[in-house]
């Protein structure tokens, strides 16, 4: 008789769950269920969880938003992305889907999206597009990637490739040597060149990071430095306007 009833519960369990999947799908013209790898990234208001904790933390290194980090894609997160959009020449809706990930810095969520087969409430289209890697040749991509390895191993994979971004920030600025051989090896420039470690063996997450900056991911936004406030013994690289912090690195102007 137990094992009976246990049957009977089981399937009015599944059945309320079609039935609360079916309503989902006629009121947002979305099946979640069907398909949860192309919209899992997706954030609109309502959404909650760590995703959204980092979007509203990036929002308010960077001015947009003043709320709480709380997780919670609410009426003021939703305000602030739109503020977003709107100052990165984005599509204003308050929906944070692929080029507004990409525009925060947030790669990984990006490829979360590519990996699906479609992007609703991609967050607007930009119009700018990024360089490739086809620019630069394998030796400078492990060069990169070396230096990356070296520097940053211990650091979050954004954080990563935000020390490849300064070093092609600062082979585009005219304060510096124009090549990436000659930013990384500048008299002073690396640690990593002091002590050594530049010649260490770069992992496959190190050569993505190379990969993902010289493609145009820049998570710092055109910084020319970065330093750990902990360990740092120049009271000049202090000095510096600081645009943003990934993980236990500053990154300034």
């Amino acid at each position: 008789m137990n094992k009976a009833l246990k049957t009977v519960a089981a399937v009015l369990s599944a059945a309320a769950m079609c039935a609360g999947g079916a309503a989902i799908v006629a009121r947002t013209g979305v099946n979640y269920y069907a398909e949860p790898a192309a919209y899992a990234a997706v954030l609109r208001q309502g959404a909650r969880g760590g995703e959204v904790k980092e979007v509203q933390r990036r929002l308010k290194n960077w001015g947009y938003y003043s709320g709480s980090v709380d997780g919670i894609y609410g009426p003021a997160t939703v305000k602030a992305v739109k503020y977003f959009q709107q100052k990165n020449e984005l599509t204003a809706d308050g929906i944070c889907g692929k080029a507004t990930y990409a525009a925060l810095g947030m790669n990984d969520s990006v490829r979360v999206l590519e990996n699906g087969s479609s992007d609703s409430g991609s967050g607007g289209s930009s119009g700018n597009s990024s360089g490739g890697s086809s620019d630069y040749t394998s030796s400078e991509l492990n060069l990169l990637a070396r230096c990356i390895y070296g520097e940053a191993r211990g650091e979050s994979y954004t954080g990563q490739v935000a020390v490849g971004a300064v070093v092609l920030n600062r082979v585009k600025s005219s304060q510096f040597p124009n090549t990436i051989s000659g930013v990384i090896y500048q008299k002073g420039a690396f640690t990593a060149v002091d002590d050594g470690q530049i010649n260490l063996t770069p992992n496959q997450t190190a050569i993505n990071a190379a990969k993902d900056a010289l493609n145009g991911w820049d998570p710092t936004y055109g910084c020319l430095y970065y330093y750990n406030p902990a360990t740092a013994t120049s009271s000049w690289i202090f000095t510096r306007q600081t645009v943003t912090t990934i993980g236990r690195h500053v990154f300034a102007i």
